[in-house]
């Protein structure tokens, strides 16, 4: 039964199953005000985890249904971002499919009418070597060091504003840009660079669709949007974590980085705007959202982990005032 778990000033922590809170009271008067759904569903994996996850056309099935219920929560020109992770055959050296057809069902449902804005590739290169079997016991497959996110509206102009998440120019531009020359003219590719192309200087680079979490080669400089890529995912000195140690509290196994999520809040949202998390889990959706003046929503079936949000919100860093519900 769907409860609420407990608020902030900026935020409500629902526990219960999305499906639960789609047809609720508090789900209804949700719909047309969503700015930004933002998730990470539990993944397509053969092994059963304890966050839940289904398995084969069960999944496919599942997760296409999600989108038309999804769609119903956002503006004419809200977004919807989805972080999925690669699952691989039950046994076999061979990655599935499962991902890719879950997605496309999900896109394809004609009942959300939703639109591919674009792809996204959020690198991670310290994960666990993974599948191990095939990684780390027989060598016979690299690592497993993605995954990928989709980006999708109702509108072919969502709200959106890659200026807000610009990344700092590189030496070489900020030189370039002091110099106010360079080698203009016509390149193998056939495009033609004019002399002034160049030289104006608009606060930063535009980033590219491919997101590291941390730095891949620690040679070169490491250019990300000045707040949003703030705490690497894997740091275990970040508030959250030390509590967890301290508290002998075992952290939720898959956890969104929030330089992810911070990165999608700040490009696809303003201040005051809604973010709703239908996975909530650990509730790392609705801390960055917090911490950037976002409203929020969360939903968590597990009361485990929705408890265990809640220290994300006593850090002193942001200065929650939690109220609690039904703890």
């Amino acid at each position: 039964m769907l409860q609420k778990a407990y608020e902030t000033d900026f935020g409500t922590q629902y526990l219960g199953k999305i499906e639960e809170f789609i047809d609720s009271e508090a789900g209804t008067n949700l719909k047309g005000k969503v700015q930004l759904l933002l998730t990470s569903p539990p993944f397509p994996m053969n092994n059963k985890k304890k966050y839940g996850n289904l398995q084969g056309q069960e999944y496919v099935d599942w997760f296409s249904s999600l989108a038309e219920g999804f769609s119903k929560f956002l503006t004419k020109n809200g977004s919807i971002v989805i972080e999925l992770g690669n699952s691989w055959e039950h046994g076999r050296p061979v990655q599935s499919l499962l991902s890719l057809e879950s997605f496309l069902a999900f896109l394809k449902n004609e009942k959300a009418d939703l639109k591919l804005c674009q792809e996204f590739i959020v690198h991670n290169p310290s994960r666990l070597p993974s599948p191990a079997q095939w990684v780390t016991v027989n060598r016979i497959r690299t690592i497993d060091s993605f995954t990928k996110v989709w980006w999708m509206s109702p509108s072919d102009y969502p709200k959106s504003d890659n200026k807000k998440v610009l990344r700092p120019y590189s030496k070489s531009m900020l030189n370039l840009l002091k110099r106010k020359s360079y080698n203009a003219g016509s390149r193998p590719s056939e495009h033609v660079i004019g002399d002034k192309s160049f030289l104006k200087d608009n606060g930063g680079s535009i980033v590219p669709n491919v997101i590291e979490i941390e730095q891949i080669d620690d040679s070169r400089e490491r250019r990300v949007p000045g707040n949003v890529f703030s705490i690497a995912n894997t740091r275990s000195n970040d508030y959250y974590m030390k509590t967890c140690r301290e508290n002998n509290i075992k952290p939720h196994p898959a956890r969104m980085p929030l330089e992810l999520a911070s990165f999608f809040i700040e490009f696809l949202t303003d201040p005051g705007d809604i973010v709703l998390d239908p996975f909530g889990g650990s509730n790392t959706t609705g801390f960055c959202a917090e911490r950037s003046g976002r409203k929020w929503i969360s939903i968590e079936a597990m009361q485990e982990y929705t408890e265990q949000a809640m220290i994300r919100f006593k850090d002193p860093a942001i200065n929650s005032n939690i109220r609690k519900e039904i703890y």
